[in-house]
């Protein structure tokens, strides 16, 4: 079985150097607007509110938001289901600070919680079949951490958090190398001592794979017969139980259950974080 480490939780050097980041791009000379009209005496009470059903992603993430002249309560942990006009947190401080921060935090936290919405649902709609949903690299650049921590609040798995965290020969790689044998064989040189798994288009693919051996294959762009037929194949062979298998290529919540019950481990779905929408979340002022 090929697994990878599941980031349940953010560093905070990283969560603050981000927000800081994206703080000083939507403000670089400082917010004119805010500037003018707020003294910057006055203080403020607000609320962020969910304004539909969503899987909330940010308590580690918001109070970062605001820096430490504010104080943040947070009303939800991570993971769990919000409903509408559920009050998620609540703001004290400078208005000045409360205004110029408000979209980037809403901006971030939205997202993450469309994703970790997104994956909640494809997570529901495996569970009973013991398949995983993973993850994958086709995440928004710059937001990686943000992005796969939401995948694994919403109960998802993350699959490799890079590039340099292990090994998946493509279609690409078997191209430039020549064939699958020597990709392989290239790679077994190497002596990395990390788990191989290698993305198939065909079972003649697989019969090359299983003579020299692999530790899990990405079955890529197959129907769900193909993908019981390989996976026949690959089960058969020596060790086969052993070898882990998902697929990937076109699977969405609306044909998801037809791959489900061909006997694989696990579906990597790039939807979950590329296709994934905002979730409507706001902040009011009370006080």
């Amino acid at each position: 079985m090929i697994e990878y480490p599941q980031l349940l939780h953010l560093p905070v050097e990283y969560i603050r150097s981000k927000i800081s980041d994206f703080l000083a791009e939507d403000s670089p000379h400082g917010d004119i607007t805010t500037d003018s009209i707020i003294p910057a005496t006055e203080q403020v009470i607000a609320e962020i509110q969910a304004v539909e059903k969503l899987t909330f992603v940010g308590a580690e993430i918001v109070p970062h938001c605001f820096g430490d002249s504010c104080n943040v309560d947070m009303n939800i942990s991570d993971g769990e289901t919000a409903e509408p006009e559920k009050i998620l947190g609540k703001i004290q401080g400078p208005t000045q600070i409360v205004l110029s921060s408000e979209r980037v935090m809403l901006n971030l936290i939205q997202r993450l919680c469309g994703i970790a919405s997104l994956a909640r649902k494809y997570v529901q709609l495996a569970h009973s079949y013991d398949v995983k949903i993973l993850d994958t690299r086709k995440t928004t650049p710059g937001l990686r951490l943000f992005e796969k921590y939401a995948i694994a609040i919403g109960g998802a798995y993350n699959h490799r958090l890079n590039l340099s965290e292990g090994i998946l020969i493509k279609d690409n790689h078997i191209s430039s190398a020549g064939s699958v044998t020597d990709a392989l064989k290239t790679m077994k040189r190497s002596n990395l001592h990390l788990p191989v798994e290698l993305e198939v288009e065909n079972f003649d693919q697989i019969g090359e794979a299983l003579i020299i051996g692999v530790d899990g294959f990405l079955l890529d762009n197959m129907s769900p017969d193909s993908i019981k037929e390989a996976v026949s194949i690959i089960r058969n062979s020596e060790k086969g139980e052993d070898i882990f298998i998902e697929a990937s290529g076109g699977i969405t919540d609306k044909n998801i259950v037809s791959y489900l019950d061909t006997g694989i481990d696990a579906i990597s779905i790039g939807a979950m974080t590329h296709n994934a929408a905002n979730k409507d979340i706001r902040l009011e002022f009370i006080s």
